[in-house]
């Protein structure tokens, strides 16, 4: 081989390796600037949709604006993940529309370093913004197939103090109780015993109550004295809780 073929061969790898570097680039390039999209999206979410309302807790804040929530619905959603409304994650469930999400957070009134009870994790998504702010999170979800996605999106993305559980929430998470705080996502027509007797004295339980096939009073529950102290905050409509909570009603 001549020295000068040797020399063409040579250029020749360098302009791959040279175009190699540019799409990866790109690629990169691409990537910080979709995630510059969607911080944007983020903010935007949290000034027009949750601040504007009246949700004024920074940590709330501050979770909503972290937590990537177009990585926690399908991919066929996920540009309509910082839209005001819920979203179909599949198995029949849904998110909550983000404003839901920081009101049913804020009304737990957190300060950090909390230890925290979720009943039906769903995509994961409100785990991920009890995660943000307590120090533990126990999420409890009775579709084995959505605990187990939840489950590998939060490994995914971080979440190591965030637990995942397939099971009926409707018994809460024993082992671990007492919790500093308590969120049940699905609409019960009253509260689950043993959640009640898992709440640690002073606890809140935030719980959206009344008849699953219509509307619901997003109610918070406040355990003083070994008794429930009730406050209802406003009109919901959430899908229902199941398993042993509808045999009750039976």
């Amino acid at each position: 081989m001549s020295r000068d073929h040797r020399h063409s061969n040579f250029l020749s790898s360098l302009g791959v390796i040279g175009l190699g570097l540019q799409i990866a680039a790109a690629g990169c390039l691409g990537g910080a600037q979709d995630e510059a999209g969607h911080a944007a999206k983020r903010r935007a979410m949290v000034a027009g949709q949750i601040a504007a309302r009246g949700v004024r807790d920074p940590l709330v804040l501050r979770a909503m604006s972290g937590v990537p929530r177009h990585l926690f619905v399908p991919a066929g959603v996920a540009d309509q993940a910082y839209r005001d409304h819920p979203l179909p994650i599949g198995e029949g469930q849904t998110i909550s529309q983000p404003y839901i999400v920081a009101l049913m957070t804020e009304s737990l009134a957190l300060k950090g370093g909390e230890k925290v009870l979720e009943v039906g994790t769903g995509s994961g998504y409100q785990a991920a913004v009890l995660g943000r702010i307590a120090a533990a999170v126990y999420t409890v979800e009775i579709n084995g197939t959505l605990a187990g996605q939840a489950a590998a999106t939060l490994e995914r993305l971080g979440y190591a103090n965030v637990h995942v559980r397939s099971g009926d929430g409707f018994y809460g998470w024993p082992e671990e109780a007492p919790f500093d705080a308590m969120m049940v996502t699905a609409a019960a027509p009253e509260v689950p015993p043993a959640l009640f007797a898992q709440l640690a004295e002073g606890g809140r339980l935030v719980i959206p109550l009344g008849d699953p096939q219509t509307y619901q009073r997003l109610t918070v529950i406040t355990k003083r004295d070994g008794q429930p102290r009730v406050d209802q905050i406003l009109d919901v409509r959430f899908v229902p809780m199941t398993g042993e909570i509808q045999k009750k009603k039976r």
